[in-house]
């Protein structure tokens, strides 16, 4: 149906959002709720905050036949095949049913589930700076790094949902302890509270990323050094996941990735020094084509853009 929408939700460490969008990759005017999640909240708690925002955006649907099924995109890692998450920053949750829960407060309409990185890359690929390209890794750099893959004009999300988990990559020279039990994993080295936390260690007054993006717009050394050790942790990332899987464009959304653009400068450098490898240095990094609306257009594509979600 050219009028058909989805329900499109987003869970994150700090929010879940819930939007109506159409087939064209548009938010619907007026449907975008938020309620705040957090690593204090308990499951009940959390399971609240979702099912508010999603009746929120189903007061604004009008006709409910128009929409065909519901999309979810959630932090990792998760449990595809079984409908569960585990976001590592929501400790609450472990095994949670997020899809069941899904479905009982929109009965009679099916929801799909996947990471929210691969929601990010669908979104680029649909409508974003991935649109043409056949293999592409969307990317979140925000509270936490999220990434998803997308070879051969197909999701890839692997036998449990989470291929393409790249912020539990591990890169070389750095000693960060990660969430996961991992050390030097990118996201422990480069989202925006641990480049934040960094810059602490360093003597840095300032709190957030927020406050970070404005240290370094003044000149800021430690800042500046901050965000260069931050990219080029994300650059080398990206570097080894090509090497892999043989990328041609990675799009990069969040929060943290617009802490300057310079991070971008940083990001390419490190890929740069493989210089023996032409396949790796081939691939092009880019910052999102989207707006902050990209995780809910990308769990939209779950539903509109199904034949393309493996």
């Amino acid at each position: 149906m050219s009028d058909a929408l989805a329900l499109a939700v987003d869970l994150g460490g700090t929010k879940v959002e819930s939007a109506l969008v159409d087939a064209e990759g548009t938010v619907v005017s007026g449907s975008r709720f938020r309620e705040p999640t957090g690593p204090e909240l308990s499951s009940d708690e959390l399971a609240s905050a979702v099912r508010s925002a999603i009746l929120a955006s189903l007061t604004t649907l009008g006709d409910p036949g128009r929409l065909i099924g519901v999309g979810i995109g959630s932090a990792g890692p998760i449990t595809e095949s079984l409908g569960l998450v585990s976001p590592l920053n929501l400790p609450a949750w472990r095994d949670y049913p997020l899809k069941a829960l899904a479905e009982e407060t929109v009965p009679g309409v099916p929801a799909t589930l996947r990471m929210d990185g691969l929601c990010i890359a669908l979104a680029e690929h649909w409508v974003g700076a991935a649109q043409g390209y056949a293999n592409v890794m969307g990317m979140i750099v925000s509270t936490g790094i999220g990434g998803g893959l997308i070879l051969h004009g197909n999701t890839v999300s692997g036998p449990t949902g989470n291929a393409g988990h790249i912020g539990h990559v591990e890169v070389a020279g750095f000693d960060d302890p990660c969430k996961c039990g991992g050390i030097g994993c990118v996201e422990a080295i480069a989202s925006g509270p641990n480049t934040a936390r960094w810059a602490r260690a360093q003597g840095w007054t300032g709190e957030t990323g927020e406050d970070l993006a404005t240290s370094y717009r003044n000149g800021d050394e430690i800042a500046i050094a901050a965000v260069e050790r931050s990219g080029r942790a994300i650059g080398q990332a990206i570097a080894s996941a090509t090497a892999l899987v043989d990328l041609e464009v990675v799009a990069i959304g969040g929060g943290f990735s617009q802490v300057s653009p310079d991070l971008f400068d940083h990001i390419r450098a490190a890929i740069a020094r493989r210089a023996e490898f032409g396949f790796v240095t081939k691939v092009t990094v880019v910052p999102s084509g989207l707006s902050s609306d990209g995780p809910l257009v990308g769990a939209a594509a779950l539903v509109h853009r199904a034949e393309t979600v493996s």
